[in-house]
Parts: structure tokens; sequence; C-alpha cells
């Protein structure tokens, strides 16, 4: 992680959690911290995952 300033830092335990949800989703395995070793189809397929289901969560919200 960068040592930029978080908008929310509170926040980053959820984000976390979320991106260990999705990841397992895509059947990537994550371990807490650096994951380095993750190819970039591995990690683009995780951040992939995450913004389906955010669009999900948006979209269900306009209902």
């Amino acid at each position: 992680m960068s040592n930029s300033k978080h908008v929310v830092p509170e926040a980053r335990e959820g984000l976390d959690r979320f991106k260990m949800e999705a990841a397992s989703e895509v059947g990537v395995n994550l371990k807490q911290g650096y994951n380095g070793d993750l190819t970039s189809k591995q990690a683009g397929s995780i951040g992939g995952q995450m913004v389906k289901k955010m669009v999900e969560a948006y979209e269900n919200g306009l209902k």
C-alpha cells in the first residue's frame, strides 16, 4: 500500500474483506498482506469481480 492518506481510513478493513471475498469467488488464493506473486490475470479477475459486485449493488439500490 502506498503512503498516501486515505479519505476514510476506517474503511480499509471492510475493503480488505471485500477483496478476499471477491478473490474467493473467482478462485484466487489471497493471503493477508502482500500478494506480489499474483499474475496480472489473477489480480485483474479479482478487481473485475469487485467492480461487478459494486455495479450490481448500485443497480439494486436504484430499484
